[in-house]
């Protein structure tokens, strides 16, 4: 068994709602094991905080008993907020952060595909995040990373599934007809995937393919989805074409990546779409959030200017999805440029923040409701029996979450 820790905050966030002041979570052998007020005598060191570098510790302050858990540490943050472990939805963590990241993931060779993700963890873990959803690697690379001790735990896609030469088909999950439609799900049924990705569009960073049109045929994508859910794996599909997310909501997706709802007349988002959203309960990671001061290259810049896209604009079509009952999940399509790199997920909560969204749902958004999106069953809530991955932030929600003065990954501090 491991040491028992206390770690009590000014303010505490569990995953769907604040909590009363004075609220202490107590930590056993990597599980949270109580959430309350505090009681009984202190048995260990006090560290406080928090500061750039997290707590430092000191000898036990002078407190009555009720005011002081029994814990062998006891971690004390007077000035700051403790939440769950955040969980970026969107990943892929077989690229490196800087500009044509994807373009260049066919030249890794194992070793440097395996130096690229444990970099890309060790990233997101700084940034707060101690779950992740990869949702497009090579060669299956992320498999071997789901539970790495110290490390976030990863949820795995595998390569997306795709058309020959579609968006990102150097992943190599290209596939055209029928058999290859099914043999496609079977190897990802055997390698125990957690989720099936779909490229219903084409995408911005992949050179030749069209965003405003569907990849797939009606029939073809639906046999995807069937074939899926048969296998109990649920399936989300990245579409930018409002064609492709309609496409995706009548065959029976559970989430959909992007939704950007591209026309060649501009973004077309209507209450009829939203209203099946909500209705259906389909889960949308909008991929807001861009790292501060960065811009885009020119190529990027071109496009997005040609679609009449901006992060702020996507960000209000996510807020006003949100305010329509569409069930929300952040991620940050983390890895893929300068602009996006891993870690880059609390500035899809302080996006979503910006454009309306109040702050319990936009933390929620990468906690609780992107947990049970994930399927991390045991992450994403300061609860009895979860895991206790937990972030401590020192200042304004939510600008403070890109700078986390503590992490916490099963119940041991992980970065400071």
């Amino acid at each position: 068994m491991g040491s028992r820790l206390a770690v009590r905050a000014e303010r505490v966030f569990d995953g769907e709602r604040f909590l009363p002041e004075g609220t202490v979570v107590l930590v056993d052998d990597g599980r949270i094991t109580s959430v309350g007020p505090a009681t009984g005598p202190a048995s260990g060191p006090t560290a406080s905080g928090p500061t750039a570098s997290g707590p430092t510790t000191q000898k036990t302050p002078q407190k009555t008993p009720q005011e002081t858990p029994q814990a062998d540490q006891v971690l004390d943050f007077p000035g700051g907020t403790l939440l769950p472990g955040l969980i970026d939805a969107h990943v892929h963590l077989c690229c490196d952060s800087k500009e044509g990241a994807l373009d260049r993931l066919a030249d890794h060779d194992p070793t440097q595909q395996a130096q690229v993700i444990e970099a890309g963890l060790r990233r997101q873990l700084a940034a707060g995040v101690t779950a992740v959803r990869d949702l497009g690697d090579r060669n299956f690379a992320t498999q071997d990373w789901r539970n790495r001790e110290g490390l976030p735990k990863v949820a795995t896609a595998g390569p997306p599934i795709t058309i020959p030469g579609g968006h990102c088909w150097n992943m190599g999950g290209a596939v055209s007809g029928v058999k290859q439609i099914r043999d496609a799900i079977a190897e990802r049924v055997d390698r125990g995937v957690d989720v099936v990705k779909i490229m219903g569009s084409g995408g911005i960073n992949t050179q030749g393919t069209d965003v405003y049109s569907c990849q797939f045929s009606d029939p073809d994508l639906r046999l995807i989805v069937d074939l899926a859910h048969a296998a109990n794996l649920p399936v989300t599909v990245h579409a930018h074409a409002l064609a492709a997310v309609e496409q995706a909501v009548d065959a029976g997706a559970d989430g959909i990546e992007h939704c950007t709802c591209l026309t060649p007349d501009g973004v077309r988002l209507s209450d009829r779409l939203i209203h099946k959203l909500s209705s259906r309960n389909i889960a949308v990671c909008p991929t807001i959030g861009v790292m501060p001061g960065m811009v885009p290259p020119e190529k990027i810049r071109r496009l997005l200017a040609r679609y009449g896209l901006s992060v702020e604009a996507r960000a209000k079509d996510a807020a006003t999805m949100f305010a329509k009952g569409v069930r929300t999940v952040s991620g940050g399509d983390s890895g893929i440029n300068q602009g996006k790199p891993h870690g880059v997920l609390p500035w899809s909560v302080a996006g979503l923040v910006t454009a309306g969204v109040p702050l319990v749902e936009a933390l929620a958004s990468a906690t609780s409701v992107a947990a049970d999106g994930c399927g991390f069953a045991t992450k994403g809530r300061i609860r009895p029996g979860f895991d206790a991955d937990l972030v401590v932030v020192d200042g304004d929600l939510p600008a403070a979450l890109g700078r986390p003065a503590t992490v916490i990954i099963n119940g041991n501090i992980a970065a400071r």
